[in-house]
């Protein structure tokens, strides 16, 4: 079972925000695979395995997943102090009303960052994120509403989520300028699979700004654990309706066969081909923290013990993977 002893922690790029390398979100499963009572019994696995870093976001279940954090939150009677709770803003919950639906403009990040906050019954969250660049939006009026957030204390930090380097350059130029707080932090996709934006896109950012990453996907929306190899489990993401584009790349042969040249890798380590994937992610020392997810306990225990995979990842083992994957 995870031990909270051997949980690592990392600062978000140059702040003083410290988080642990293993995180918990919530996209997919709360609310479509689970209701308060295995949410409680997910998050609290994460805790006692050392999580401080708990990810959302608005447009998950149309807010439900927001509302369903915090009332487990509520339920277990965390201290506030204990954990540090995350939202992101872009896509909407509203429907198709004019400045409420894919935008940044100050008007809807205003809404948003209340909406969020009334949902989950919080005072504050700890980082919240633009969810995807505005091409509408002025990125100078952006940077002005996320910072004004933070002065009016709705929120600590900000960052956002599969923007460009460029867009992340300009934001960060634009509150250097103007004396503004300027983002912390990515969250982009990054795993075995998906490796361009993370290693080669960002590559000057991280000493360019500080840049830290909040990594999502680390899995590959499970295709790395191997258990698609026969088809797609009743029980898994693959099979939930309206995710039939998710199914048709897991059960892809060409990119099976790539992830089961990793099984002899994972077997020799004694660990499963998830924490291997997990583990690699948090290898990667410009990576903040792995948002792991899971619809049961179980998952979760299984996936924070990559932690102990850890330290096996040596130089050689890495190259191994790189070699395998090639």
């Amino acid at each position: 079972m995870a031990d909270n002893r051997k949980m690592q922690y990392r600062r978000i790029g140059r702040s003083g925000l410290q988080v642990s390398v293993l995180s918990f979100g919530s996209w997919v499963t709360f609310d479509t695979q689970m209701k308060d009572e295995t949410a409680m019994e997910c998050m609290q696995a994460a805790k006692d395995a050392g999580c401080n870093f708990f990810d959302n976001a608005e447009a998950y279940a149309g807010g439900e997943s927001e509302a369903i954090m915090g009332r487990v939150v509520k339920e277990l009677g965390w201290k506030r102090q204990e954990y540090v709770m995350t939202s992101k803003f872009f896509w909407g919950i509203v429907g198709r009303m004019r400045n409420m639906q894919n935008k940044l403009n100050r008007k809807y990040l205003i809404h948003a960052v209340d909406g969020s906050l009334e949902r989950m019954g919080l005072d504050f969250l700890d980082v919240i994120y633009c969810h995807r660049a505005d091409p509408h939006t002025p990125i100078e009026e952006t940077v002005w509403a996320m910072s004004d957030i933070i002065d009016r204390g709705k929120a600590l930090y900000w960052g956002t989520s599969e923007w460009t380097a460029d867009e992340i350059r300009a934001a960060w130029e634009i509150a250097e300028r103007h004396h503004l707080h300027k983002p912390i932090v990515e969250q982009p996709q990054y795993n075995l699979l998906s490796r361009g934006r993370v290693e080669q896109e960002y590559a000057r950012l991280y000493d360019d700004i500080g840049l830290g990453t909040t990594i999502w996907s680390p899995l590959a929306s499970g295709l790395l654990t191997g258990k698609y190899r026969d088809g797609v489990p009743p029980d898994s993401r693959g099979a939930l309706e309206g995710y039939g584009w998710l199914a048709e790349r897991l059960t892809n042969k060409d990119e099976i066969a790539r992830v089961e040249r990793l099984r002899p890798i994972a077997d020799e380590l004694g660990c499963s081909m998830a924490q291997l994937s997990i583990a690699w992610c948090a290898a990667n020392p410009h990576v903040s923290t792995v948002i792991t997810g899971a619809s049961r306990a179980s998952q979760v225990v299984e996936n924070f013990d990559a932690i102990e995979v850890l330290p096996l990842l040596t130089p050689e083992v890495l190259q191994r993977i790189d070699a395998a994957l090639a």
